[in-house]
């Protein structure tokens, strides 16, 4: 039986006790082997951490503000961005892909928008902006990296909670996103219990190997007793 009840328990059990790559090496043994997101993707500053729900977000390039075409969001400034994150529910992720990196994806007033309806953070396959208010509000955001250049005239939202895919993770509404210093993983819903009730176990065990080897104990023998490293 998992450690925890609720996704605040566990989002707090994460945060108190576990690191991304911990629950990488998991999923590994699980059979998920390509569930981390893009090296580049970082967090705005070194100690950000962020766990929660995923809700993805699509985006496509534009070339002006408003267009009058065949699609519904063409005429509309920003496309489905305000819908998209006025539907944020608490302890959830906005996550976005699918425009080039040519634009900020991310900036202050979403932020606060976010942090307002009490969403976890925001990782985004693209820049952000406004980095020193994102810093101030003290709101997770992990992105390629800062860029003031505005979505406005650029790209639209298209759609919202529909499945995406980051480099070579495919990433449904509701999976388990966690961030830290080295990275970003996702964790599918129907993985969560062993990913994380492992990771748990995992982590505790190598508080024991690092004990052993801090008394003296050798790597060869250390590995021999606990089957960590």
């Amino acid at each position: 039986m998992p450690m925890w009840k609720t996704d605040d328990e566990l989002f707090a059990l994460v945060k108190r006790e576990l690191f991304t790559a911990v629950v990488g090496d998991v999923m590994d043994k699980l059979g998920a082997t390509h569930q981390f997101l893009p090296q580049c993707i970082q967090p705005l500053r070194q100690d950000m951490v962020v766990i929660g729900r995923a809700m993805p977000v699509l985006v496509a390039d534009y070339f002006s503000e408003r267009v009058e075409g065949h699609n519904a969001v063409g005429p509309k400034p920003f496309g489905l961005l305000f819908e998209a994150l006025d539907d944020l529910k608490p302890n959830e992720i906005y996550l976005a892909t699918g425009g080039s990196p040519s634009y900020a994806l991310w900036g202050e007033l979403l932020s606060t928008r976010a942090r307002q309806l009490g969403a976890a953070g925001a990782v985004l396959d693209g820049f952000s902006r406004d980095t020193n208010a994102i810093l101030r509000l003290n709101f997770p955001v992990f992105s390629m990296g800062r860029y003031a250049q505005d979505q406005g005239m650029r790209g639209k939202i298209v759609d919202y909670r529909i499945p995406i895919e980051i480099g070579q993770v495919r990433i449904q509404p509701g999976d388990i996103v966690f961030g830290d210093l080295d990275g970003v993983c996702v964790v599918p819903q129907q993985m969560a219990a062993a990913a994380f009730t492992g990771a748990l176990e995992k982590v505790r065990g190598e508080n024991q190997v690092r004990q052993a080897l801090e008394n003296g104990m050798t790597t060869v023998e250390a590995f021999s007793k606990f089957g960590i490293m």
